[in-house]
């Protein structure tokens, strides 16, 4: 019994018939012939009521729902839910779908109605854009079935408590992926770059032969064996590229809903995996004022997942992060000449010369690529026309931190450390691009 009244609701009908009731009796205290009236009303209502109840629960499981969640959310994409609903009733229904979506969403009234007829089966979907990453809890789905008068209504619940894990943008990752080794790639921004250049992966000593560099030639095997004798290389392959990104305080900016810090593991992901589909080995690392997460270089067939898995629920925090801690892990760990493509954002040029010392000093031993990024809104202000006083001087401000950016790549440019300055929404195009340009240039 109690059961039945947790799942007993009254139909807007309902409230509209006692509103109704309730005028006749207060209008009945002046005209008496009303009563009698009323009362015929009440007990029309009860009759009626009691049908419709008796019709929408006389059967145990007269609706059948489900929501059918994906294994996985893309971050900053849509993501699909499909939702089935059977009516196994002998009528048709109205029902009102109410499905607790995750607290990050904030939405409280993310229901609709719908009507379906007896045995009709019902499949809908809707899409959900999550901004952060993390773990993403849902409700019940809620079914609230209206009887044929609209008087009563039952709640059906289903799928209770689920979770769904949200990870950085794969979906991303997989369109850079079918750019990168697709003709329409020029259309998206990405370039293809003629390789030159000539890499020094020993293979193997052979006699000499007309054609062959004579800058190659072995004059140690060309003794032993009483000939010319020549060293012949290939392309070289497995190289070590590493994602390191800056999870201090400057990695919080928000940018259309998503803060520095993820567009970075979105970019970095799609990197990793171009890296991978290239024959070289990816790794990944995290920073603020110690090292946090790693993941040496490596390109086995779980790497992309093991990647995927570290990135997907890492956060920022406020400290100064320390490009000291970084040199000092990357002389102990990274033995070999490694492409470090470092995510972080200097706002201004004496941020960027407190570093500086520690990224040269990374620039001796491997390629470094430092990613900042552009601040386009900023950009968009110094643009806008001043009337005021007051406006001028703000302009002034927003054009100098503006100056101030291109002003740090410039700098690290000069000082033989490669660097990326691009919106955030460009970063996983730019990116690829000069890697791919790194990669057709042999520079590591």
């Amino acid at each position: 019994m109690f059961k039945v009244i947790r799942q007993l609701y009254l139909g807007k009908r309902s409230y509209a018939a006692l509103a109704v009731i309730a005028l006749v009796f207060f209008l009945s205290y002046w005209f008496w012939v009303l009563y009698p009236i009323a009362l015929f009303l009440v007990a029309m209502l009860v009759v009626l009521f009691v049908v419709d109840f008796l019709l929408i629960f006389g059967k145990k499981e007269g609706i059948v729902g489900g929501r059918r969640l994906p294994e996985k959310f893309s971050n900053s994409d849509e993501n699909e839910v499909e939702i089935s609903i059977e009516n196994t009733y002998r009528f048709a229904v109205k029902l009102f779908v109410l499905d607790e979506i995750p607290e990050q969403f904030q939405k409280r009234d993310f229901g609709y109605f719908t009507t379906l007829r007896s045995g009709e089966i019902q499949l809908s979907s809707y899409s959900l854009t999550p901004k952060q990453r993390g773990e993403y809890h849902f409700g019940s789905l809620h079914l609230y079935t209206y009887g044929p008068l609209g008087l009563a209504a039952k709640r059906y619940s289903f799928n209770k408590n689920a979770v769904v894990k949200v990870y950085p943008s794969f979906l991303q990752m997989r369109r850079y992926e079918f750019f990168a080794f697709h003709s329409i790639k020029r259309e998206h921004g990405l370039k293809k770059l003629r390789k030159f250049g000539q890499s020094r992966e020993f293979e193997q000593i052979k006699p000499y032969v007309a054609g062959d560099d004579l800058r190659n030639l072995n004059w140690k095997a060309a003794a032993k064996s009483g000939k010319l004798m020549t060293n012949h290389f290939q392309e070289e392959k497995s190289q070590p590229v590493y994602s390191i990104i800056d999870l201090g305080r400057v990695m919080k900016m928000p940018f259309d809903g998503l803060s520095l810090l993820d567009y970075s593991i979105n970019s970095s992901l799609a990197f990793t995996n171009i890296a991978l589909k290239n024959g070289d080995k990816a790794g990944l690392a995290t920073f603020s004022d110690h090292i946090g997460s790693t993941c040496e270089a490596n390109h086995r067939p779980t790497q992309l997942q093991t990647v995927m898995e570290l990135l997907y629920n890492i956060k920022t925090g406020f400290p100064e992060s320390d490009f000291g801690e970084l040199y000092s892990w990357a002389r102990k760990r990274l033995g070999q000449k490694s492409l470090l493509m470092i995510y972080t954002n200097f706002e201004h040029a004496g941020a960027m010369r407190r570093q500086l010392p520690f990224l040269k000093a990374l620039s001796k031993h491997h390629l470094v690529l430092v990613v900042i990024f552009e601040n386009y809104l900023l950009e968009d202000f110094a643009e806008e026309s001043a009337t005021t006083l007051s406006e001028i001087v703000e302009k002034t401000i927003a054009s100098k931190f503006v100056y101030d950016k291109r002003l740090i790549a410039k700098e690290l440019n000069r000082h033989g450390i490669q660097t990326i300055l691009c919106p955030p929404q460009q970063l996983s195009i730019q990116t690829i691009n000069k890697y791919m340009e790194i990669k057709a240039k042999g520079l590591f």
